[in-house]
Order: structure tokens, then sequence, then C-alpha cells
């Protein structure tokens, strides 16, 4: 046998490692780390007085306001839809489950702008639904409902789609010997399937509380851009910023970007603590 030394075939020459490094390094700086700090400069170019103000302005505080409602709304119902999505799909077999789970990734799928705008079709003032909904003195599209619903739809897939393949790897034998023990079925769901699950639940609700405070374009539709009514966080910030106001426009952006960082914090410490958990729910 030769005493030549073998070579990883995968592995690259220090030159091409640190090459690609590099160049990793400068495209995250460039795309990421860049537009991130010039606005947090922007926000505070004139000191915390006008940071402040800015924020304290009362189209500001509405949008906050608004965009913590929508988002407290939509998130707990993904939440439950998740949860008997992922379950109906993982625990049990039964026709259609695969155009069900296409379903679900739909909004993955169709533009954000797009569902806004089937929003406004079936709720707007010339739509069938729109005069009678208007005769019961209810308003959809142009007030928080509509901001509500567009918000839920371009926002479902995340939980379930965590949970869906999470579950499917974990199998059901753990609730089968629980129901075999006398377990009702909720005590099986309550005691069983949900402490396994609790980890990747959590992290699909990130990413979903995540999408639904910096959604935009479907919001952007359905809202009417009525300041200090319909406007969130993301539409505010476009208003400021048309209007010339750049400190308003940052100061609201840097709270947005805020929530990126806790988000991205958040995920890290989820992916390292609970790493097998959650990777198993990415395989799909």
């Amino acid at each position: 046998m030769s005493n030549e030394r073998f070579r990883n075939p995968i592995s690259e020459t220090a030159p091409v490692r640190w090459g690609l490094i590099l160049a990793v390094l400068a495209f995250l700086a460039l795309f990421v780390l860049l537009p991130l700090v010039v606005v947090f400069i922007q926000a505070f170019r004139e000191g915390w007085s006008a940071y402040l103000s800015a924020l304290g302005e009362p189209d500001a505080v509405s949008a906050i306001r608004l965009t913590l409602l929508v988002a407290a709304i939509a998130v707990p119902a993904n939440l439950i839809f998740g949860l008997a999505a992922s379950w109906a799909i993982a625990k049990f077999d039964f026709k259609g489950k695969a155009f069900l789970i296409t379903l679900i990734d739909l909004p993955f799928s169709v533009s954000p702008v797009i569902s806004g705008l089937v929003y406004v079709l079936l709720f707007g003032a010339n739509s069938v639904l729109g005069p009678v909904l208007k005769s019961y003195g209810l308003q959809v599209v142009f007030a928080v409902p509509g901001i509500v619903l567009a918000t839920i739809f371009v926002t479902f897939p995340f939980v379930a789609r965590e949970l869906i393949p999470l579950m499917q790897e974990q199998g059901t034998g753990d609730e089968e010997a629980a129901i075999s023990l006398g377990a009702s079925g909720w005590q099986a769901f309550w005691y069983v399937t949900l402490p396994n699950i609790k980890w990747g639940l959590l992290y699909g609700v990130l990413l979903c509380n995540a999408r639904a405070m910096g959604e935009f374009g479907a919001v952007s539709v359905v809202s009417g851009h009525i300041r200090g009514l319909t406007n969130t966080m993301p539409l505010h910030v476009e208003i400021l910023y048309n209007d010339y106001n750049i400190v308003g426009a940052f100061a609201v952006a840097s709270l947005l970007a805020l929530l990126a960082l806790l988000t991205l914090v958040l995920r890290t410490i989820l992916e390292t603590r609970y790493g097998s958990e959650l990777s198993a729910s990415q395989k799909h």
C-alpha cells in the first residue's frame, strides 16, 4: 500500500477557503450590516430628543399600537391553526393530505400584494359581500379586520411548516402508548404531544410574529393608508419617508430593525439549545 497521503476530496486549499469566507463576509457587510448601521445612524442623527419625539408622535404611536394589535391577533390564530393542521397531517392518513400541504404553502408562492387584492375583491365596496357587510355596519377593507385577515394569510404557514416535519419524525408511538394506558385524546395531546414539540412550536411562533409585524405588501393593499387609523409600522415608515421626514422614518424603522435583531438572537438561542429538535423540523 502506498504511503502517499490522501487528501479529503471535499477540502479546499487555504487560499480558496479564506477567499470564500472573505467573499461571504463582504457580501453580508454590504447587503446586511451596512443597511442596518445606516438605519440607526439616520435615526439618531439629530440626537435622542428628536428620536424620542419621532416615536412619541401620535401617528407613530398609533402605528405601533396597531402593529402590536394585529400581531396579537394573527399569531395566536396561526398558532391554533398550525397545531391543528400539523396534528391532522402528521398523525392521520386521509385523502387530500398532499393537497392540504400544498394549500398551507400557498402564501409562500403568492405575492403578498395579490393576497391583499383578493381581500379587496372579496370585501371591498364593489364586491358581492361588501354591501352586505356595510348593511350590518361592518367594514373589512380599509379597516383593522382587513389588516388582520391579510396578516393571518401571509403568516399562517410558519407554525404549521415548522411542526409538520417535526411531528412526522416523532411518529404516533408515544400517543398510542398514552391512550393504551387510559389517557384521553386531549390528555395525550397536552401531556405527550405538546411537550415533544414545544421548542419547534416556539420557533414557528417566533418567525410568525416577526413576519406579522414586518408585513408590508398585503397590508398596504387593504389598509387604505389612513394616518392614525390603519397604518402599521412599515406603512408609517413609507409615509414618513415620502414626506421627507427622514429622522421620523428611520426612528420607526429602527424599532423594526430591533425586532429583527431580537428575532435573530432568540432564533440562535433556540437553535443552539434545542438543535436536534429544530433541525428535524427543518428537514422538509
